[in-house]
């Protein structure tokens, strides 16, 4: 029972109505409530959203940066560096190949950088900044890249380039929250040291 006395209130014909208490049965019970509250402290008490976020981001990293450096993984990005506003000079001066293997060799490095940051707070802040660049390059090609949104019945919607896109836009989320999580440890780590 809440703590508040439950305000009782009079409808068109005098009757007594519901209860705020009452009108809100729709609500989790206390149980439920307990049970969620619990399961949300575990969640934060072993740090599950950092560890699914880095280790993702890490093996996303390793897996599409070492992509990268093969010649499918080359060609498939052509198009979106081609018509980035931000990028299109990078395979003007370099070429695909070695424009692509430096995209790779940026991608790993970052993945290193997180995994150093693990150990090295500063590191991994560093890899945030690395993929904050890279992620909000690559999230304006969502915009310019042709064929990321098609129409269909007169409505705009993003094609399945324009979804494989969109990943970065979160992935741009993940790296703030990254470099905001190792700044915090690093930040800890000297005033310990103090």
């Amino acid at each position: 029972m809440s703590r508040i006395a439950p305000v009782i209130t009079l409808n068109i014909n005098d009757k007594v109505a519901a209860t705020p208490s009452q009108n809100a049965s729709a609500a989790p019970s206390k149980s439920t409530q307990r049970s969620l509250s619990g399961l949300a402290a575990w969640i934060y008490d072993h740090n599950v959203p950092f560890l699914v976020t880095s280790i993702g981001m890490i093996v996303m990293l390793l897996w599409a940066g070492s992509y990268k450096m093969t010649a499918p993984g080359a060609e498939g990005i052509i198009p979106l560096v081609s018509n980035s506003p931000l990028i299109w000079w990078h395979f003007k001066l370099f070429g695909p190949y070695v424009g692509s293997d430096i995209i790779g060799l940026t991608e790993i490095t970052a993945a290193v950088l997180f995994v150093a940051g693990y150990f090295k707070p500063k590191a991994g802040v560093i890899g945030g900044l690395i993929t904050t660049v890279m992620f909000f390059t690559t999230s304006t090609m969502l915009l310019t890249t042709p064929g990321a949104t098609i129409s269909v019945h007169g409505i705009r919607y993003m094609s399945n380039l324009g979804l494989f896109l969109f990943k970065d836009v979160i992935s741009l989320g993940v790296s703030f929250y990254l470099i905001c999580y190792f700044g915090y440890k690093a930040i800890l780590l000297e005033n310990r040291g103090k």
